[in-house]
């Protein structure tokens, strides 16, 4: 039987402004999903949009349209995104699927029934956008201390979540599992910022917001985002549904990976519903930091101001979805908040797209032609240099595993194309060309033969976090793509196979050039 492993994304509010910011964190987790599923496992990857609340609904009636009329279009809007950046998703949830709001009601009052929720009366400060409610001393100079908007006291009936009876368990969670919070300052905001403090009873239901989820006992009640959106991991999954096959495989998962301004829904307030229910919990949700635009943060709720560096639907058709998301891996430090600009996209372009990894092939490929007609040449013994080659290959990939195994993108592409620059400076030194004009066959068939190999292992390795080229690469091999194999030899390929013919992979660009056609495009969409 198979592995499992199901990983997922937050769901996303619907925005008309689509960035990377917005899309990082669907790039970080297709990485993930596609190198387990080279793996062999059976892979479940989740995102998805939550599509309920105020902010919906006040949006929709500005532009004369109904609630479902206006996020249709926007729900279209990212799913081409998602296809755009080769997101492979297994299952896209939105909130206002039947089968969603239907199960979100049988938790609403199993929970009730359990005696978690109560009814009650709420006063609070409430940021719209961010569709949160904050104690007096929460907020920052008067305002939302997340996007810095004004707030609106507001006192209405409400049902209440019993969050406060989980402050001992979840302190128990953090210690007995450490690898359910990563990384680990996460546990210490937690803990210090929220949970030692003491931890209010939550508010879960709305009577002066319409747009969402009936209580299904007291339908005067609207369920807030808590009850309605959280538990879209497991209602994705059939739970609450007649068919719940999949949660019953799937569940729990392996990793929910969100961006650190939600990490205090996801390992506070979902835990505790999750044991409210008598649910298994996650087994590790990961708050990854921030892309960051001019010292801002690429979000949903800021207005940061536009540029053409932020638009995936720019970049992408100009560089190729592979560069945009190879930039992201390995330009921001997986964890931390990292700096995108457009100059150092362009130059790790250069650097390492084309000059380490394109060149690489591109010239290897050329000395197989001119040397063997194109065809795959033998494996004679290998040279002290040879071996060199390999073993830093054989280390690159145990490395690049254990990364992997952490999550840790960067780490591990910083890995992969340790491979691809080591390859390089194997033929500065081995210099094939001088050997072939030396009349040395058996050592050029072995340094070429090693080469391809190389290129062969580390294009299978590269190929879960940039789809397209490495693939052409492999096609061209007669390698089997999406599929570890024969990672741990430089005898994967088929001795004598006519090379197919692989195009530049990545031009070499001008970016001065690139820069000023950039600016040109973001003037013009101003």
């Amino acid at each position: 039987m198979k592995e499992k492993f199901y990983i997922t994304t937050p769901i996303y509010y619907p925005s008309n402004k689509l960035t990377i910011g917005n899309a990082y964190t669907n790039i970080i987790c297709d990485a993930i999903a596609r190198w387990n599923r080279a793996q062999g496992k059976d892979v479940f990857y989740l995102t998805g949009t939550d599509e309920h609340g105020q902010k919906i609904s006040q949006s929709a009636q500005a532009v004369g349209k109904s609630e479902k009329e206006y996020l249709d279009k926007m729900i279209e809007d990212t799913k081409s995104l998602w296809e755009l950046l080769d997101i492979s998703y297994d299952k896209f949830i939105r909130t206002t699927d039947p089968y969603h709001e239907k199960a979100v009601q049988k938790i609403f009052t199993d929970l009730y029934n359990k005696g978690y929720i109560y009814k009650g009366s709420y006063k609070g400060w409430y940021c719209t956008p961010c569709e949160s409610f904050w104690t007096e001393s929460q907020l920052k100079d008067g305002k939302c201390p997340d996007c810095g908007r004004e707030v609106k006291f507001q006192e209405e009936e409400a049902y209440f979540f019993k969050l406060s009876q989980f402050g001992d368990k979840l302190l128990k969670l953090y210690e007995t599992h450490p690898e359910f919070l990563q990384p680990k300052s996460r546990v210490n905001e937690m803990v210090n910022n929220f949970i030692k403090p003491g931890l209010s009873d939550l508010c879960v239901s709305r009577t002066s917001v319409k747009w969402g989820v009936p209580v299904e006992f007291d339908p005067k009640h609207t369920i807030y985002v808590w009850i309605d959106a959280l538990p879209n991991y497991i209602t994705a999954l059939g739970y609450g549904s007649e068919d719940d096959s999949l949660f019953k495989k799937f569940w729990p998962a392996d990793v929910h990976m969100i961006g650190k301004e939600i990490v205090r829904f996801h390992s506070i307030i979902w835990p505790a519903i999750l044991m409210a229910l008598g649910l298994e919990l996650p087994k590790t949700v990961f708050g990854h930091g921030w892309l960051l635009f001019g010292g801002d943060k690429l979000s949903k709720s800021k207005e940061t101001g536009s540029s053409e560096c932020v638009d995936p639907r720019v970049l992408v058709p100009a560089y190729s979805a592979d560069a945009v998301r190879y930039y992201l891996y390995r330009e921001i430090p997986f964890g931390s908040d990292g700096n995108y600009s457009t100059e150092s996209f362009l130059t790790r372009f250069n650097a390492d797209l084309s000059n380490n990894y394109g060149n690489l092939v591109s010239r290897t490929f050329s000395m197989v032609k001119k040397y063997f007609n194109s065809a795959i040449p033998h494996l004679y013994e290998l040279t002290e240099d040879d071996k060199n080659l390999k073993a830093t290959v054989d280390n690159e990939v145990k490395n690049a595993f254990d990364h992997m195994a952490k999550y840790d993108v960067t780490r591990a592409t910083t890995s992969i194309f340790n491979i691809f620059t080591e390859a390089n400076t194997y033929i500065q030194k081995v210099q094939p060309w001088a050997v072939a004009k030396e009349g040395d066959s058996e050592r050029l068939c072995t340094i070429l033969r090693v080469l391809l190999e190389t290129i062969r292992i580390g294009s299978l390795l590269f190929e879960p976090f940039a789809p397209n080229a490495p693939k052409k690469v492999l096609t061209a091999l007669g390698v089997e793509s999406g599929k570890f194999a024969n990672l741990d030899n430089f005898d994967g390929l088929e001795e004598g196979r006519i090379l197919e013919s692989v195009d530049i992979l990545f031009p070499r660009l001008d970016i001065k050039a690139e820069l000023e056609k950039l600016a040109l495009i973001n003037k013009n969409k101003q």
